[in-house]
């Protein structure tokens, strides 16, 4: 087990060299700002970054308990046999008391990281999978253009299918629901007015979709695809064929 005092004073230096600190310690946490919150003794792992925000977690579950913006203000002391960590951030008007009963580890570090995160997969690269490879969609389907702007937003593929009947495909990148429905025709909706048809095809295409919006969707005479996002940082779904095999 920990001496607060030494962790009182290890804190203290790290905070001041801006390194990443990791501690794990029995505490009470008491919180206010966004709402009122008290958090009874318990063992959580606080992780205080270089920009000084802090997450406090407990010894399950991916998401904190509590936490703190950047820009917030860190002070240690031992008080009553206590080590008490202090945290205020006075532009968002929240402060954060950690009183810690025991301390079970405690590690600083300065970290260095310059990277930023690649995001494959989303419903623009769908796009232009399914632009590149329209069979995708089905038979005889042909992209006429991609990101067609309307008032709502813009359409992900406008193409025109075997019988060319003008069609709109709206992509998402997980599971279809109601909402995703609802774009679609507004979508459609929208082209017919704006090309002054009576016909246009609307296409749902995603992994899979909400038993209640495929019956929405076809009640509205609309088609769902089950399309797999592509993973270009990953090999492919085995139910998905790539692209150099059409």
């Amino acid at each position: 087990m920990w001496k607060k005092e030494e962790v009182c004073s290890l804190l203290k230096d790290a905070v001041a060299r801006r390194e990443i600190v990791v501690l794990a310690a029995k505490c009470e946490i008491k919180y206010s700002g966004r709402a009122e919150s008290y958090l009874g003794d318990g063992d959580r792992l606080i992780i205080l970054k270089e920009d000084y925000s802090l997450l406090v977690h407990q010894p399950q579950g991916n998401a904190p308990v509590n936490y703190m913006k950047s820009g917030t203000i860190h002070s240690s002391f031992v008080e009553d046999g206590f080590l008490f960590l202090k945290c205020e951030n006075l532009v968002q008007k929240e402060f954060l008391t950690i009183i810690m009963k025991k301390v079970y580890f405690f590690n600083s570090h300065k970290l260095n990281d310059s990277q930023k995160i690649v995001l494959q997969g989303n419903e623009a690269d769908m796009a232009n999978m399914i632009y590149k490879a329209p069979e995708i969609i089905e038979d005889g389907f042909k992209p006429v253009s991609q990101e067609e702007q309307t008032a709502y937003g813009f359409i992900d593929v406008l193409g025109t299918d075997k019988e060319d009947i003008l069609t709109v495909v709206e992509c998402k990148r997980y599971c279809a629901d109601l909402a995703a429905v609802t774009q679609l025709r507004r979508y459609v909706e929208r082209i017919m007015d704006a090309k002054g048809l009576k016909n246009v095809r609307g296409i749902l295409a995603a992994p899979r979709i909400t038993d209640n919006a495929k019956k929405m969707l076809e009640d509205w005479g609309y088609s769902f695809v089950s399309v797999i996002p592509p993973k270009y940082l990953a090999e492919y779904s085995k139910s998905q064929s790539k692209l150099d095999e059409y």
